[in-house]
């Protein structure tokens, strides 16, 4: 079959960039790539045919530029240009420019993507469609005094939405009116930094939501189709977390109304190309044909895309190409159909037990199960920075039934090992095994409510410890005389700090091939070592028990670094290096340090001024995401180290505490 184009060019970067390459590359398709300067060694460079730069590493200096990717997709020849998701995927004014320079825009018109663009209008749009929306107030005064009394009207809770973008940007959930004004100035500082439109809408709050929205595929023919339903109701702070296709506890006649519903809005549009309507379901009871309602059209291929591809055996990049061609699409509505079941889930690198903070870092080693599919834009040595989005990968897994496409999931995510950065692998994991979700019961609460047992710390065993410092120290104990003394057994006293605690222990060599580790809870012996690359085996105990771990060294800072895989849980340990400076891990108490690197948005802190626990100090924006730093105690602010606007570092010290009256 012919080639739908024969250059394109990817305006976007990462995880999306790579997946559209590989689509281009099997349809024979030569690629663009376009890159910062924060990306000019990325994987999606790496993959393209062409790279171009097209601006410093900010978004808006470079990935935003749309003047700057058109200028590169004509130098390099380019028919065509796929904006991914993100970025310039759903701006209108680009898909003009696009086409006002004779190239192809792989995506929706500028008007149906203006028309679905702005929620407020677009539930407007939907409501004359027929569709059925949120009760809410989708109109567009903005005044607080208006707003609020609309909130009174609906009645609590409410959802405060930007009525642009998406992504849980801009978004806020009210329990009462007194708390309304604070989350509505939020909301629209979050808004206007992510979007840059500020205005909001305010809907009423579904206690127990479940988010399931509908793939559908429309051509410049006029033909418009389904391919089912995906479940996005695991979620924190309004962002996917897990998504499945097809829905749990999804029935013939609710499938049935609410993709009809999906065709009937993307056809109120005449759309063309691949688009998501996302409906919000009551959850508190079995799904209902009049139980769920319009939220949003995303104008665009979705994160979470490949569950779809998965039960259908379809190439919706693929489709996204013939369609942009002029080509019809390649399936009718008959011919497609549900096999199976798929989870996809986000590997991000943040910390879910510092309230899920984006977290940055060199990849020092970065591994995934061969079973599962990995949709990654990053490899071993690359960097997360502090510019985009912090996802690492995504691991779809697909089985014959839900409850093997979820084991699927589980073993691929504990087989997951990402060094030199936290990453919420384990809380994926812990997820994936939550009796409720494997039961099928959803609802975007869930994980807020089980937090504490979803967000665990499982302990460092001796037997991991053990594994770490040979692996470490480079020590073969089969050697011959590796563990040769004139007087007694060869020993090597080891050291290692651990999540802020200090491991001293003491390795044997008996010189029977063996390894013994003392001084911890317990004596453990060694036998059998093998080392392949980063995997490491060892016999252990009475029974001679297998273990297995992988197991990552390099040379950090402060010494040698070792993460260690084992069971499923990874553990980061240092092996300090004697002339490290020891007050590298001294009393921070007085100071308040930055989480991550981010802007600072506002400065709220007085310098002179006493200040109560949980007092607002500091507000810090990374990954366009607001996160508030409030005193950990009651003190006076002595000295203030940041000002709005200012970029800080991750471990930046911001601001200084003294003691009242000190």
């Amino acid at each position: 079959m012919k080639p739908p184009f024969s250059k394109l060019l990817i305006a976007n970067r990462g995880e999306i960039a790579c997946r559209i390459i590989a689509t281009a590359r099997r349809l024979g398709v030569k690629t663009v790539a376009v890159f910062s300067d924060a990306d000019a060694r990325a994987l999606h460079v790496e993959l393209a045919d062409e790279a171009v730069r097209i601006g410093p590493a900010p978004a808006t200096d470079s990935y935003l530029d749309a003047n700057a990717i058109i200028a590169a997709a004509k130098r390099t020849g380019a028919e065509a240009i796929h904006p991914g998701y993100g970025f310039l995927s759903e701006n209108p004014e680009f898909v003009e420019a696009v086409e006002a320079a004779g190239l192809v825009f792989v995506g929706p018109s500028a008007d149906s993507i203006r028309a679905m663009g702005l929620k407020d209008a677009a539930k407007r749009l939907m409501e004359k469609a027929g569709v059925p929306v949120v009760p809410g107030y989708h109109g567009e005064a903005q005044e607080v005094v208006v707003l609020a009394a609309k909130a009174n009207e609906i009645g609590y809770p409410v959802l405060i939405k930007a009525r642009a973008g998406g992504g849980g940007k801009g978004m806020r959930k009210v329990d009462d009116q007194r708390a309304f004004k604070d989350a509505l100035g939020a909301a629209k500082r979050e808004a206007k930094s992510a979007f840059g439109d500020d205005r909001v809408l305010v809907e009423k709050y579904v206690a127990t939501p479940r988010h399931i929205e509908v793939q559908v595929f429309g051509d410049s023919h006029g033909n418009v189709v389904h391919l089912f339903e995906r479940d996005c109701s695991l979620q924190r702070r309004h962002q996917k977390v897990i998504e499945e296709a097809p829905a749990p506890g999804m029935t013939d006649d609710v499938r049935a109304a609410m993709t009809e519903a999906a065709v009937k809005a993307a056809q109120a549009i005449n759309y063309s190309g691949a688009g998501t309507i996302e409906f919000i379901a009551d959850g508190s009871g079995p799904l209902r044909s009049d139980g769920f309602w319009f939220m949003e059209m995303n104008t665009r291929l979705q994160v979470e895309h490949p569950v779809t591809e998965a039960i259908t055996g379809q190439d919706l990049v693929e489709w996204q190409l013939r369609v942009a061609a002029g080509e019809t699409l390649p399936l009718s509505q008959g011919d497609i159909a549900i096999s199976g079941h798929a989870f996809e889930a986000r590997l991000y690198a943040e910390d879910p037990a510092n309230g899920f903070l984006p977290a940055t870092g060199t990849l020092h080693h970065l591994a995934f199960d061969q079973n599962a599919r990995n949709d990654a834009g990053v490899r071993s040595g690359d960097a997360i920075t502090p510019f985009y989005d912090p996802m690492i990968a995504k691991v779809i897994t697909h089985g014959e039934t839900r409850d093997e496409a979820l084991s699927k999931l589980g073993t691929a995510l504990r087989g997951t090992h990402v060094a030199g950065t936290v990453t919420n692998a384990a809380f994926l994991a812990t997820l994936a095994s939550h009796e409720g979700f494997a039961r099928g019961e959803v609802d975007t609460g869930l994980i807020d409510r089980e937090s504490s047992a979803l967000i665990v710390s499982e302990p460092l065993t001796e037997a991991a410890i053990a594994l770490a410092a040979v692996t470490a120290l480079e020590l073969d104990p089969a050697a011959r005389f590796a563990g040769w003394r004139l007087w007694g057994d060869a020993s090597h006293p080891v050291r290692f700090m651990h999540g802020g605690e200090e491991l001293k222990r003491r390795l044997l060599l008996p010189g029977d091939g063996s390894v013994v580790l003392e001084g911890g809870a317990e004596t453990v012996r060694l036998r059998g070592i093998v080392r392949e690359g980063t995997k490491v085996s060892a016999r252990t105990g009475a029974t001679g028990a297998m273990i297995e771990a992988n197991i990552a060294v390099w040379r950090g800072i402060e010494g040698t670094e070792i993460s260690i895989l084992m069971d499923g849980v990874a553990h980061d340990l240092l092996m300090p290096d004697p002339l490290a400076v020891a007050a590298h891990h001294g009393d921070l108490g007085d100071a308040i340090l930055a989480p991550m690197t981010g802007i600072v948005r506002a400065v709220t802190a007085r310098e002179g001024v006493a200040v109560d626990k949980g007092d607002k100090l500091v507000v810090l924006e990374a990954m366009k995401m607001e996160t508030s730093l409030t005193a950990p105690r009651a003190g006076l602010v002595a000295e203030i180290f940041c000002a709005e606007g200012e970029t800080v570092d991750g471990g930046a010290v911001l601001l200084r505490f003294e003691e009242t009256g000190s």
